[in-house]
C-alpha cells in the first residue's frame, strides 16, 4: 500500500505596503463591482471613474486600470493607495493567492512559515478578503 504524501503547507507573506507591485508593468483587471466601489471610495460617479481611471484590456474582454506614464498605478499616492480600503481582488490576492518567480527581489512581503491549516486560512481570509484556493 503506498504511503499518503502530505502536501506542504503554503508559505504565507505579509504584505509590508512598500507599493513595489503598484510600480510593476502590467494589468490590473477590474470588474463592475470593484469599478462601483473604488469609484464609491472617490466619491465619483462610475461612468466618470471609468473614463479617467480606466482602459480596455487587449484582449478586449474588459477593463483594466490605467497606469500613470511612469508605469505606476494610477491610485499609487506616494508610498499609498488611494483606494487601498476598495482596492481590487487581484491586488488584495497578491502574493498570497498568485505571484510571479522573482517576486522577492523587490517585493518587501515577509515570508511566514505557518504550521496550522486553520491559522493560515485565517491569515489568508484577512489579508485577500477570501478563502484559500483548495490544497488538495
Amino acid at each position: 500500500m503506498p504511503a499518503f504524501k502530505s502536501v506542504p503547507m503554503p508559505t504565507f507573506y505579509d504584505c509590508q505596503r512598500c507599493t513595489a507591485c503598484c510600480r510593476w508593468p502590467g494589468q490590473v483587471r477590474i470588474n463592475d463591482a470593484e469599478i462601483s466601489a473604488m469609484a464609491g471610495h472617490l466619491g465619483m460617479a462610475e461612468s466618470d471613474f471609468i473614463e479617467r481611471f480606466t482602459r480596455i484590456r487587449p484582449d478586449r474582454r474588459g477593463l483594466s486600470l490605467r497606469d500613470k506614464e511612469n508605469g505606476e498605478c494610477a491610485f499609487l499616492d506616494g508610498e499609498n493607495c488611494r483606494v487601498q480600503p476598495a482596492k481590487p481582488q487581484q491586488c488584495r490576492d497578491f502574493p498570497n493567492l498568485w505571484r510571479f518567480d522573482g517576486f522577492e527581489s523587490k517585493c518587501q512581503a515577509k515570508a511566514i512559515e505557518i504550521e496550522d491549516e486553520e491559522e493560515y486560512r485565517r491569515r489568508i481570509v484577512a489579508a485577500t478578503g477570501r478563502e484559500p484556493f483548495s490544497r488538495g
